[in-house]
């Protein structure tokens, strides 16, 4: 064998060996995991992530945005405010060896899904909009290490699924609705050393904590919880509890509390029942003097601070009484304030001027106000500003100078407030509550928006409380679905009737403000149609925004299309004609009827709803300036991706021929079946419009492209004019698109010239 032979054998050999040892270094992500994170890209709706594919690709080899591999296995997903939504799917268990999730600071919505990876280690979801309760797989999870579900819309009861949980170090469920108590498996998480369950509902007792060995880190505020705090929670370094109503009265240790002082006049002896744990003995006659010195130098002290509060006061009360007596005399004034009281003039002026707050004596105890009111009908604090506004503009003066400097220092007086401002009544304090600015704002902005909107007498303001509970507290049952503005969930109010519950996403919230929200729910109120779905209420609560509609029990055209074969069997040519006819119907009314004139710039099969009988009812109707604000994110991606966007779109023009476009699309659905984008087609058929074009003048093409489903019952003749109708509602160009109004009228004479009768198979 010559040089040469050596050398090709040599040369193919390396090549031989270099390929092996690439497709071993690196090698194709496993179809396990390839299948699964297809699954989790196409529930998150198809967020725009560079380098995901919405089906097949090779994560850990082309290295997928968030994707972590070890090998040929992904090990971890880490989008943590990426502006996700969607929801999260029930194949995230298809992972064979993931590690870490962490999708938090998202807008993910819908239920914590049962199945869950058991290879997870660290599980994070916080900043969310999930729903329903914590499923009870978590049990499975034997080796998570971290785990946070806080602020989302969780609800129900913690599930007793912590027994294997036994490698759990930190645990967040803050920030939800989670009521009842806590389970007993939680004791049995001998790793945990920080668990937060603050700002829920939570009830009970905190008992089936206090054994945690390493627990250092334990804030359980402002929840249900009752009962004594447990003695060994006490000694964990960082225990917060406020605004639970524990049972105080009920001393965990001795040496907790310190010794309360004795009545005035008991004898010393009194104070040695405060001492049980040591019992009678040598060292209780000690103790109890030095308490009893303690209480004595106390009280001296506080009869030192009394005095002095006292001598300021009266000083300061004989100053002003004896200026406004100068001021009198000088002014010739005889008649005031004091003619109501008997006895001499200058006691009412003294009695005036007391209690007007001054430096020291600002703050005024509620049973003072009280009092004041109750003998006199009025605040007497105001008497003299009513009665002297003219003859007295130095009082008025330093009036309002004190009523300012009452407000600097955060000091209300609660019984001045409206009682209908007034929030429903805590549990009875132990001591008397002044209320702080934070509280007010709070209160105020309980009452019906209303006051500030005025909106028409139809649109009904609901509470979070009161929808929580139509809900079901938004309940994965209730789940209707979740467009690009946000979830929508099945509402059935105590008279029987249903509504749907379109909860805005959270960057929406953020981005709207108050009165940009009422001005939008006094417009939309204003679309009255019979195709237009009929804005019931609205709820603006805690940053929250909610738009109730009309319910239509028969659920989307695009359900009724692709997913439900009952009502689909229901379609037949005729109806579709006619769903055809009211969608443009109500789009011609907003196009050309309502003034100023509205475009929808969100119009698909999924907004076109259906009722009882077929009837259709489009939704998000007036809801462009939500999207043209900025508020829903890669909006020419996610329209392009689905299919219904005009050419002119993407490069950032929409106008209400771009609606038109979107319009042709669903009636091409209608005469199809098929989607509007659908990746599980060969790649030249996945775009609807991008197939069906070329097809839409040939006849044989036409009849072969119908919806299977209709058996061919269809008048060829109407079948030809619905093609043409569509032709021009997607030309390219926008300016050749016809005005709504056109559209109706063809479909009109379609249905005019083609009567149910003239129907052939």
């Amino acid at each position: 064998m010559d040089y040469f032979s050596w050398e090709i054998y040599a040369r193919v050999f390396m090549g031989f060996m270099l390929i092996s040892t690439t497709s071993l270094s690196y090698g194709y992500t496993d179809p396990r995991d390839v299948f699964a994170i297809n699954n989790l890209y196409a529930a998150l709706g198809y967020p725009l992530l560079p380098g995901w594919v919405p089906n097949g690709g090779d994560p850990c080899l082309e290295a997928w945005q968030g994707v972590e591999c070890v090998n040929s296995n992904i090990t971890g997903i880490i989008l943590n405010g990426a502006n996700l939504g969607g929801q999260l799917g029930d194949n995230l268990d298809y992972f064979t060896s993931i590690i870490t999730i962490n999708l938090s600071n998202n807008r993910i919505g819908g239920s914590i899904p049962s199945n869950l990876p058991l290879t997870v280690r660290n599980f994070f979801l916080s900043a969310n909009q999930f729903v329903g309760s914590i499923p009870s797989s978590l049990s499975s999870l034997s080796q998570v290490t971290d785990m946070s579900l806080n602020n989302n819309l969780l609800s129900g009861e913690i599930p007793d699924a912590f027994q294997a949980l036994t490698s759990l170090v930190n645990l967040d469920l803050s920030v939800n609705n989670l009521s009842g108590q806590l389970p007993p498996s939680l004791g049995n998480l001998s790793a945990l050393t920080a668990l937060h369950l603050q700002n829920n509902q939570l009830t009970g007792t905190l008992f089936v904590l206090q054994d945690l060995p390493l627990l250092t880190e334990l804030n359980v505020a402002n929840n249900l919880f009752s009962g004594p705090v447990p003695e060994k929670l006490l000694t964990i370094p960082n225990f917060k509890m406020d605004g639970n109503p524990f049972n105080t009265t009920v001393a965990p240790s001795s040496s907790a509390l310190p010794p309360p002082p004795p009545p005035s006049g008991a004898p010393a002896s009194v104070e040695a029942p405060w001492n049980p744990a040591n019992g009678p003995s040598a060292s209780a006659g000690p103790v109890s003097a030095k308490t009893k010195n303690f209480w004595t130098t106390k009280k001296v002290i506080w009869i030192a601070v009394a005095a002095l509060l006292i001598i300021i006061a009266v000083g300061l009360a004989i100053c002003m009484s004896s200026c406004c007596k100068q001021r009198k005399k000088s002014d010739g004034i005889s008649k005031g304030p004091g003619a109501h009281y008997k006895g001499s003039k200058e006691k009412p002026k003294d009695r005036e001027y007391l209690v007007q707050p001054t430096n020291e004596t600002e703050k005024v105890t509620m049973e003072a106000v009280a009092r004041s009111k109750d003998e006199h009908g009025i605040d007497i604090r105001r008497m003299g500003a009513i009665s002297k506004q003219k003859e007295q503009p130095e009082i008025d003066r330093r009036r309002m100078d004190l009523i300012s400097k009452r407000k600097e220092e955060h000091e209300i007086d609660i019984l001045g407030m409206d009682m209908n401002l007034m929030p429903p009544p805590p549990p009875p304090p132990v001591e008397k509550v002044m209320v702080k600015p934070k509280v007010l704002a709070e209160v105020t902005s309980r009452p019906p928006v209303a006051k500030t909107l005025n909106p028409p007498t139809s649109v009904r303001s609901f509470t979070i409380a009161a929808l929580q509970q139509y809900t079901n507290s938004f309940s994965q049952e209730n789940f209707l679905g979740h467009g690009m503005l946000g979830s929508v969930y099945r509402a059935e109010l105590p008279d029987g009737k249903v509504l749907a519950v379109k909860k805005l996403d959270n960057v929406t919230s953020i981005l709207q403000n108050d009165d940009q929200f009422f001005g939008l729910v006094s417009s939309v109120d204003k679309l009255r149609h019979a195709n237009v779905v009929e804005l019931v209420g609205y709820c603006a609560e805690h940053g929250q925004r909610l738009l109730i509609y009309g319910y239509c029990s028969n659920g989307t055209l695009h359900d009724a299309l692709h997913s439900d074969d009952e009502i689909n069997n229901k379609l037949s040519w005729n109806s579709r004609v006619r769903i055809s006819l009211g969608a443009a119907r109500a789009l011609e009314y907003l196009h050309e009827v309502c003034q100023p004139p509205v475009v929808h710039r969100n119009f698909k099969s999924a907004n076109v709803l259906l009722d009882d009988e077929i009837t259709v009812r489009v939704s998000d109707c007036g809801l462009a300036p939500l999207i043209s604000s900025g508020s829903v994110s890669q909006l020419p991606e996610q329209l392009s991706a689905y299919g219904y966007s005009a050419p002119e779109f993407e490069m950032g023009t929409y106008t209400y021929q771009s609606d038109v476009y979107s319009f042709g699309v669903v009636m091409l659905e209608l005469l199809t079946g098929r989607k509007a984008y659908d990746r599980s087609r060969p790649r030249g058929e996945q775009f609807l419009v991008r197939w069906a074009i070329p097809q839409l003048h040939d006849f044989d093409a036409l009849s072969r492209m119908v919806d299977p489903s209709l058996n061919g019952s269809y008048p060829a003749k109407s079948l030809s004019r619905f093609a043409d109708i569509i032709s021009l509602c997607v030309q390219s160009e926008p300016e050749f698109r016809p005005p709504m109004s056109e559209i109706v009228q063809n479909l009109v004479h379609m249905i005019q010239r083609e009567p149910h009768k003239q129907e052939v198979k």
